[in-house]
């Protein structure tokens, strides 16, 4: 087993930044820089940059690395910057991945190689090639909703054994599979669904990767310091009362999309732009966001 400090090194609320672009649809590395400070003084202990939420399937790599930059010299001197350096090609992710160390990130976040479904053997290999290509440590992220297939539990409990993979972004709604993980790996497990953060913290996971985060980073700040000091009567009523929002921002539309729309509304960003094959909702389609933040008790209109 890897001998990980008992600290989690990436922090306990991170989140997962979307990509900000322009009204044409460059990357905008100012509004980056900007959400990137606004997360961190809203409570944020760490970032993630272009993973799933960043629209890391439509940049390009050089795209992908100077959004790495940009956050690294936003903050990078002041919380952990993980660079979202998984794809499904092994030998691009290593590349990738080099890249991202080049320019300072902290760390790699790794989602499970998707379309393709290679066997168990073949996702431990990837994820060790990629490990062993760079001195940066690991968060590994288990989406099987996305990727196709699910990360078995003997698979995690000997990635768990490489020095550099040191931490599991959980994503597979399995509570049984997640404790025994937890139990039998030194691994800093993550919620990687923002709804079932004080269930995992409650059995062992040290904090969260979050899409809601983006909006009421003081509000996961304060869910995940109460579920950490065990103080769970305060956890589970900021739990119930982020629920509205949660569903605001995670059930109706794709995440990167409802997010940038609200960002938008807050004056967080300058434009909700996204790049297809993902495209803006319809007002109809947006009506239950806007239910549901009204029933958060969420300002709804545009500033």
């Amino acid at each position: 087993m890897a001998l990980h400090s008992d600290r989690p090194r990436f922090g306990t609320l991170l989140t997962a930044m979307v990509t900000p672009f322009t009204q044409d649809g460059a990357v905008d590395l100012d509004a980056a820089a900007k959400l990137a400070e606004h997360l961190v003084d809203g409570g944020c202990d760490g970032l993630v940059v272009t993973g799933t939420t960043g629209e890391t399937s439509t940049l390009t790599d050089d795209e992908n690395v100077a959004m790495f930059q940009a956050v690294v010299k936003a903050v990078g001197d002041r919380v952990p910057v993980l660079a979202g350096t998984g794809t499904n090609d092994t030998a691009h992710s290593v590349n990738l991945s080099r890249r991202a160390q080049e320019v300072g990130v902290d760390g790699l976040l790794l989602v499970t190689p998707y379309y393709n479904k290679p066997s168990q053997a073949g996702v431990r290999a990837h994820f060790e090639a990629i490990a062993d290509a760079t001195d940066l440590p690991i968060m590994i992220y288990d989406i099987p909703g996305r990727t196709g297939i699910p990360l078995s539990t003997e698979t995690l409990i000997a990635l768990a054994e490489h020095p550099r993979i040191v931490a599991l972004k959980d994503a597979k709604g399995s509570l049984l599979e997640t404790t025994r993980v937890i139990a039998s790996t030194d691994l800093h497990v993550y919620s990687g669904d923002d709804g079932i953060t004080l269930p995992l913290m409650a059995i062992g996971a040290v904090g969260l990767v979050s899409v809601t985060a983006h909006v009421a980073p003081q509000r996961y700040r304060a869910l995940v310091d109460a579920a950490g000091a065990g103080d769970l009567a305060t956890a589970r009523r900021i739990h119930h009362e982020l629920d509205p929002l949660q569903r605001a921002v995670m059930t109706h539309l794709q995440g990167a999309v409802t997010a940038k729309q609200i960002l938008h509304r807050q004056s967080v960003l300058p434009n909700s732009v996204v790049r297809l094959p993902l495209v803006q909702p319809t007002a109809e389609e947006f009506a239950p966001v806007l239910a549901d933040l009204e029933e958060a008790g969420w300002e709804t209109q545009k500033r």
